[in-house]
């Protein structure tokens, strides 16, 4: 991990700060977004818009990078990143935060793309595993990190929103002043849908569901929060108590599904996460259930979409994961969009419960289909191992990840998959 860190410093500092602006722009919209007196629904739209620019840039970006390089890419969607942020609380209307928060989802997820194929390049088959590892880590504690902020000043003000402008600001710094040379960028040809569908259907369907679960859950959280009359200090505490349980629940679930059929370990997730959002539907005025039930569900669904990646590769050739991933990512993409919306109006209709009765039902959707797709056919070999990744990287994360997993030299070059 040193070594990775050594050759990667600039990296993972500047990704620091972004993630530290990101988690807590997401936050404050939602408490802010309830100051100002927008809907739910409207809140829902606003939310949904970032997960719709997130997929417009990631067929858009690499073409960008392509044609003017990483460098010029990265400090033009950094600064629409600062100058978004602070527009947001001299505008305060629902269509003008709707098209803002579009400009925020295209923005990061360039420069997501643009950071992981630049710590691609930098690192060697012996340290890829370990530096996307690290990126995962670096990500998940930025953003937990970010919830503190949120309680220092008053939300309804203007500073707030400054805070993320400065830290996304100074997260370029160290990344363009870097003396190292700018990747060449790798593009890859794409599997058609039906395809990746035919080739692991459990796959395909688990990584579409998880994008609304996704989506619901940290784009809607603190909308949850304002619905449910929590304080301040209890969102913030809430929303970080969620990505604390996608953090710890990421490795020991991949040490598991490394040695035992992974459609078991995805039913029995997804079943358990059911569970949790159903029976904590009538307390969500008790803070301390929450923040167990906000654990178990982030535990439960980051590795779930960790899992679900694995599970496809098993199914695949090398030289086809890049191209399969791209569609994993669309596949996503397309759930996460509709998942604030649907929370939203299911908020609207049964109250603070709804957000919970969303995540449950699509949970238990992926449990039964799981269940029938074991008796469609046998365990398929494990090709690699899993590794942890979030929903909210690009395709080339995905790949990078996917393709070391099956050619870790301490493994061998991997078996053929079934």
């Amino acid at each position: 991990m040193l070594i990775v860190l050594r050759n990667t410093w600039p990296l993972f500092l500047g990704l620091t700060f972004l993630m530290l602006g990101n988690g807590l722009q997401g936050t404050l919209l939602g408490i802010r977004g309830a100051q100002e007196g927008f809907t739910t629904g409207q809140m829902s739209v606003v939310m949904s818009a970032y997960f719709v620019g997130f997929l417009f840039a990631s067929r858009m970006a690499p073409a960008m990078i392509r044609r003017v390089g990483h460098v010029r890419v990265f400090a033009a969607l950094g600064s629409c990143i600062s100058a978004a942020l602070i527009l947001f609380p001299t505008i305060t209307d629902p269509i003008a935060w709707t098209l803002l928060r579009m400009v925020l989802g295209f923005c990061f997820c360039g420069v997501y793309i643009t950071v992981e194929s630049w710590l691609n390049d930098a690192s060697t088959n012996e340290t890829r595993g370990r530096a996307m590892s690290l990126y995962l880590i670096v990500q998940m504690v930025g953003i937990i990190a970010a919830q503190a902020l949120v309680n220092l000043p008053d939300p309804s003000g203007f500073v707030l929103f400054v805070i993320p402008s400065v830290l996304v600001s100074i997260a370029f710094a160290p990344i363009l002043l870097n003396a190292g040379p700018a990747p060449v960028f790798q593009s890859t040809n794409r599997m058609k849908l039906i395809e990746i569908y035919r080739t692991s259907p459990l796959g395909c369907v688990s990584v579409f569901l998880l994008g609304g679960i996704f989506s619901a859950m940290f784009g809607m959280a603190a909308v949850f929060g304002t619905v449910a009359e929590l304080s301040v200090r209890e969102i913030s505490i809430f929303v970080a108590v969620i990505y604390t349980g996608g953090l710890l629940c990421q490795y020991p679930i991949g040490w598991l599904s490394d040695r035992m059929d992974r459609r078991t370990l995805i039913l029995a997730l997804a079943a358990v996460g059911a569970v949790a959002a159903f029976v904590i539907m009538p307390f969500t005025g008790v803070f301390g259930a929450l923040l167990v039930t906000g654990f178990v569900l982030g535990g439960v669904v980051n590795p779930l979409y960790s899992l679900a990646i694995a599970y496809t590769n098993d199914y695949l050739q090398p030289e086809d994961m890049a191209a399969a991933s791209a569609g994993l990512l669309f596949l996503n993409g397309i759930g996460a969009i509709g998942g604030p919306l649907l929370v939203g109006w299911m908020m609207s209709e049964l109250g603070p419960g709804g957000f919970f009765a969303f995540m449950g039902g699509l949970l238990a959707a992926m449990a039964l289909y799981s269940a029938y797709r074991m008796t469609q056919r046998p365990a398929g070999t494990i090709t690699g191992a899993f590794v942890p990744v979030v929903p909210s990287v690009s395709s080339a994360a995905v790949a990078a990840v996917a393709i070391e997993a099956v050619r870790d030299p301490e493994e061998g070059e991997g078996r053929p998959a079934e």
